[in-house]
């Protein structure tokens, strides 16, 4: 669909009352795209939809080839059988919807939905890792954003963690490297324990340990061994 073709149809009309309105105003939009914009919650904002599954019942409904005269006979017999039969999605399919359609969420980061859980278990968030003293035994966990090997870094690994505060820096050695590789390639959360190393206010954390976390099925995007 053209940006411009939308815009141009908010302009000169309206603002779209359901997902039918916007389908015809807005041909250009295919039955493809709706259902894609459905999915990550941006048809949400039309005072018809209540949820993201209701949404995708509504391009189902407006994708069908019915003519006018007949669409407002059924609408007019069906009352509130018309409305999603479909349950509102859990965080969890929302948080998967939106990775998997923009790579990204507009809500809360995957982690802070366990920020309470973890913070029991002693487990702290990126932006608290400027509290702790130099060489500091502590836990962090967050999504693994990238995966660096440097050749002029005599085998040390380099991951980015980000959590809901900002992103943690990890120094893996060698050595572990090679004892976890699959957890360290694979994981797309991770929690990291050990030392802090904090110089000059560049911050990182030493990996001892490396455990994956089951935080969602979400596939988060990592930039790895650039």
């Amino acid at each position: 669909m053209s940006a411009q073709a939308l815009l141009t149809a908010r302009g000169n009309e309206d603002a779209f009352t359901s997902v039918e309105d916007l389908a015809l105003r807005v041909p250009e939009l295919n039955r493809k795209e709706l259902t894609a914009l459905a999915r990550i919650g941006a048809l949400n904002p039309l005072g018809s939809v209540e949820h993201r599954r209701d949404a995708l019942w509504q391009v189902e409904q407006a994708a069908r080839p019915v003519g006018p005269l007949l669409r407002i006979s059924i609408a007019d017999s069906a009352g509130e059988s018309s409305k999603s039969p479909l349950r509102t999605m859990t965080i969890n399919e929302r948080i998967v919807a939106d990775y998997s359609g923009t790579r990204l969420t507009t809500g809360p980061h995957p982690i802070a939905y366990h920020r309470a859980e973890l913070r029991k278990a002693g487990i702290l968030a990126a932006a608290d890792l400027a509290v702790p003293r130099n060489h500091q035994t502590v836990s962090v966990a967050g999504a693994v954003i990238a995966r660096q090997r440097p050749g002029t870094a005599k085998g040390f690994v380099f991951l980015s963690l980000e959590d809901e505060t900002g992103i943690a820096n990890i120094i893996v050695t060698p050595d572990l490297f090679e004892r976890e590789r699959m957890v360290i390639t694979r994981s797309r959360f991770l929690q990291i324990t050990g030392p802090v190393q904090n110089q000059d206010s560049v911050i990182h954390v030493k990996a001892q340990k490396v455990t994956p976390l089951e935080i969602t099925q979400a596939v988060v995007g990592s930039r790895d061994f650039h």
